[in-house]
């Protein structure tokens, strides 16, 4: 049975590494029928005050938030795990939501924090072998397409100013296992107290997504789902109050295993489609039916 999508909770802007400006973003939305968003780009606010003025202007809902890059020093998780989607509230609550942030997350300019995968070295191959790239790669080459460097800029350095476009070649550099890489990300425990005190709504992004079968979006650099139950009590004693359990990379069956797990935890579903451009990753796809949506409305604010 299909499920009539109302509400897509997980979207980025050309703030992170989407293609669509917010406004854009919005009235993309529009033109779906959707009744709610989220923004949630990687590690910045920066789009956030201009998504929500651009939905106020059209009657769309646009529900503030940040997906944070989080480090874990685990020796069986050695990457980044961007896996943390913070929903802030709006009006004063938005306001107040934001205060915490500021220093700790860019809001209106700034150098933004590294987002998943920026902290990585130019050696792209082991000691004594071939060097895959002809130079280092330096940061203007990464600049040139944004600011806020995400695994998708460094794709597209490879791509238009190496000359790489092979997907395995350009995710041996790119993955968790490259000798290139750097764990990046925010510790865990910075953000906890945030979390916990203010009462922000926190959910685990993506969580299934390592484990989907077949090519998926930034399934060589995701864990799989054995690994994210390892931490997933971390989590809950941090806080979080949410699961995203409708995401483009999960299974139908994973979907059924995550409620399961929801349930167990008493968390609130979330759903999204991970947008980031019209055609390869477009919106729409994933999210929350209406009645889902007004338990994770009910929840959050």
């Amino acid at each position: 049975m299909n499920r009539k999508i109302i509400a897509d909770l997980h979207n980025h802007t050309a703030e992170s590494d989407g293609e669509f400006t917010p406004e854009e973003l919005v009235e993309k939305a529009n033109s779906l029928g959707l009744k709610a968003i989220a923004v949630t780009d990687h590690d910045t606010l920066k789009a956030l005050k201009t998504a929500v003025d651009a939905g106020e202007k059209s009657g769309m809902e646009v529900i503030p938030g940040v997906e944070i890059s989080l480090r874990f020093k685990r020796s069986f998780l050695p990457g980044p795990f961007t896996s943390c989607a913070i929903f802030l509230r709006t009006g004063s609550g938005m306001k107040n939501g934001w205060r915490g942030w500021i220093g700790f997350l860019p809001e209106e300019g700034g150098k933004p924090l590294s987002g998943p995968g920026s902290e990585r070295s130019t050696a792209a191959s082991a000691p004594g072998e071939t060097p895959l790239l002809p130079r280092a790669m330096e940061s203007e080459d990464i600049e040139r397409f944004s600011r806020n460097a995400t695994r998708r800029h460094f794709a597209l350095a490879l791509a238009e100013t190496f000359g790489i476009t092979n997907r395995e070649t350009i995710t041996r550099i790119l993955g968790n296992g490259s000798p290139a890489y750097l764990p990046s990300g925010i510790d865990p425990a910075d953000i906890r107290g945030l979390i916990r005190d203010k009462g922000i709504f926190c959910a685990l992004a993506h969580p299934a997504a390592g484990s989907f079968p077949g090519p998926g979006h930034y399934k060589e650099v995701l864990p799989p789902l054995d690994i994210v139950l390892r931490v997933l009590p971390e989590f809950l004693e941090a806080g979080i109050r949410g699961l995203e359990v409708y995401y483009p990379g999960h299974t139908r069956a994973q979907q059924e295993d995550l409620k399961t797990l929801a349930k167990k935890h008493n968390l609130i579903l979330t759903g999204g489609s991970d947008c980031h451009d019209g055609k390869d990753r477009p919106m729409g796809v994933e999210g929350l039916t209406e009645p889902e949506y007004e338990i994770f409305k009910a929840a959050f604010l």
